[in-house]
């Protein structure tokens, strides 16, 4: 956690509760550091449904109201487990399930912990909080109650989306919050022209960037920095983690693309593997059953079906015949492939690294390419076939005599 913070949001500051003692104990930890601010924002850790426009609205209820606390109660379906807010003769103070008495149980406002407090106020009435309580913890909840014992204004704020207070306990609770974070990223998207066949099949991760007339099939998981360009269609079943995509990208299912770019017009698919930095260029196709590994792929350059690219270079136009495989590896280090633009590589080549192929070369189908190719060339690398006449008859007749 911290080194994901400290990547992703560097000002920052961490403050360790080494020894898990309650709400209350845990604020105090930041004692030091809450001391230079006037007010302060306390959100649980585990309500990930809480939106940036609640947590606004609720430090502007408290501004100016000018209250000592000001925090969000809401109205569960199934209170139990949560704290309930109880207000008596004009004061207010929140009471843990395991400490309320049955008739404090029936009260249908639960806490959601969510707050905002003036900080001097707050740092001297965790002075006074003790742990005398059913779970032997110094509670940030009592702290209200001291407020409002002192007058010092305390301002309950109902939540309008109950959900966005839902806590996080248990498998079955984490599975529900990323259902709702997910929906609340596809709906962004779609109210921004994104189409998609079944929604409730489909994640799209939060920094994900989606153009307009982007059309999403079915079982489609997009992670990470990924972005996908204007009118792009992806078919079903795709995996995409940081995958830059241009406009117009077609693809056609079950691909699994990470830490590449496609540039517009690029088609893929369906069963592909696109990894390690690869680039498709322009109007190039990768087709059925092909890997592509830390390798350029040339604009309008073609690799239909049932080969492996790795650590190579295709220029632009170049055709790959079915079966290819780049022999990038010799059992110790991979080496590079570099095929010019304009080529035509036969089926079931095997281009032996570190090897060229000139601009406009040809490789016969079946060769074993271990040296360059010189540029218009044709290269063919295979035991030359010789027919024996007769052969399948005398074949037969040995065998009948046996």
């Amino acid at each position: 956690m911290e080194n994901y913070l400290a990547e992703n949001w560097p000002a920052v500051k961490i403050c360790v509760q080494n020894r898990q003692n309650g709400t209350g104990h845990a604020v105090i930890c930041a004692r030091d550091w809450l001391g230079k601010l006037d007010h302060v924002l306390v959100i649980p850790g585990d309500v990930p449904h809480l939106t940036s426009d609640s947590a606004d609205r609720l430090i502007e209820e408290h501004i100016f109201s000018k209250a000592a606390c000001t925090f969000y109660g809401f109205r569960p379906e199934d209170p139990t487990g949560y704290g309930r807010v109880i207000t008596e003769e004009g004061l207010v103070r929140i009471v843990e399930e395991r400490d309320a008495t049955e008739k404090e149980r029936k009260c249908p406002v639960a806490n959601s912990g969510i707050y905002v407090f003036r900080t001097r106020e707050l740092l001297e009435s965790l002075e006074e909080i003790s742990s005398d309580n059913a779970q032997g913890e110094y509670y940030l909840t009592d702290v209200v109650g001291i407020m409002s014992r002192k007058g010092q204004g305390v301002k309950v704020v109902l939540l309008d989306a109950a959900a966005e207070a839902s806590g996080v306990n248990d498998p079955l609770q984490l599975a529900s919050a990323s259902m709702v974070i997910r929906d609340r990223v596809l709906e962004k998207h779609m109210r921004q022209g994104v189409r998609f066949v079944d929604p409730t099949t489909v994640y799209v991760g939060p920094k994900v960037k989606i153009a307009e007339d982007v059309d999403i099939g079915p079982f489609v998981q997009i992670y990470g920095n990924s972005e996908i360009g204007r009118a792009s269609k992806i078919g079903s079943h795709s995996v995409l983690k940081n995958v830059l995509c241009g406009e117009r990208t077609d693809l056609r299912g079950y691909v699994d693309i990470s830490d590449s770019r496609l540039s517009d017009g690029a088609a893929v698919g369906p069963f592909a593997h696109i990894r390690n930095g690869s680039e498709v260029l322009e109007g190039a196709y990768i087709g059925k059953f092909v890997e592509i590994k830390k390798s350029r792929i040339g604009a309008e350059a073609k690799v239909p079906h049932l080969s492996y690219i790795g650590d190579a270079e295709i220029g632009e136009r170049t055709n790959i015949g079915a079966g290819t495989i780049t022999c990038n590896f010799d059992g110790v280090n991979k080496h590079h492939t570099t095929i010019g633009s304009d080529c035509f590589v036969g089926s079931d080549t095997m281009l032996v690294a570190p090897v060229t192929l000139g601009d406009s070369s040809y490789t016969g189908a079946g060769s074993v390419i271990t040296k360059d190719v010189p540029e218009g060339s044709l290269a063919v690398a295979r035991s030359r076939q010789t027919n024996i006449e007769g052969w399948a008859h005398r074949k037969k007749k040995q065998g009948g005599q046996s």
